[in-house]
């Protein structure tokens, strides 16, 4: 029996790719846990993803998108944002995402924060962006990423208990913005 780990870590005593395309790869890796048990456990690596949340000038609404996703057959609110391209920056990607799906160009970007949507089952970096203003540049350019619309920040809580925000990256964006966001009711 491989010997066993005090520190809680996982060993990787090696990994086989069993399939790869250009949005997935899966294979198995060898690992050992801290108790020193061995045995093949799935690994599945997407690429690097980044969202934004982009909100108005007055602060008070929030561009989301009404669409369909098959896999899971959900209708759900969803951020602008996509994959991050090969030599391209988590910002640089957001910015010409929302540009794309939106028509809108963001006055200011900051980082919010950082994710792994399923820590223990997948590698997939998801990176967060708080996009404030925007101004209108034209009609986007990607036809099938929903109907973009203005909501009331302050419906998104309901939105959520509704199940009506179903993405891990569009709720983890959503909720970081309530959290840190100034509150007139907190003055």
């Amino acid at each position: 029996m491989p010997e066993s780990s005090s520190d809680g870590t996982w060993r990787v005593l090696g990994e086989r790719q069993i399939y790869e395309s250009p949005w997935v790869t899966v294979g198995k890796a060898d690992v050992v846990l801290p108790s020193g048990q061995r045995f093949e456990h799935h690994t599945v690596t997407m690429p690097e993803a980044a969202i934004a949340v982009v909100v108005d000038d007055s602060g008070e609404n929030v561009l989301l998108s009404w669409r369909h996703r098959f896999v899971p057959d959900v209708w759900n609110y969803e951020l602008p944002g996509g994959l991050v391209d090969p030599g391209e920056s988590p910002a640089e990607t957001v910015a010409r995402e929302i540009v794309e799906e939106t028509g809108y160009r963001a006055r200011n970007l900051r980082r919010a924060v950082d994710f792994e949507p399923m820590v223990g089952m997948l590698r997939s970096r998801h990176h967060v962006f708080i996009a404030e203003g925007a101004e209108l540049v034209g009609e986007p350019s990607e036809a099938d990423e929903g109907t973009f619309e203005w909501v009331p920040l302050s419906d998104v809580p309901g939105l959520i208990e509704a199940g009506k925000v179903l993405n891990s990256g569009t709720l983890v964006g959503l909720l970081h913005l309530l959290a840190f966001a100034p509150r007139q009711d907190r003055e």
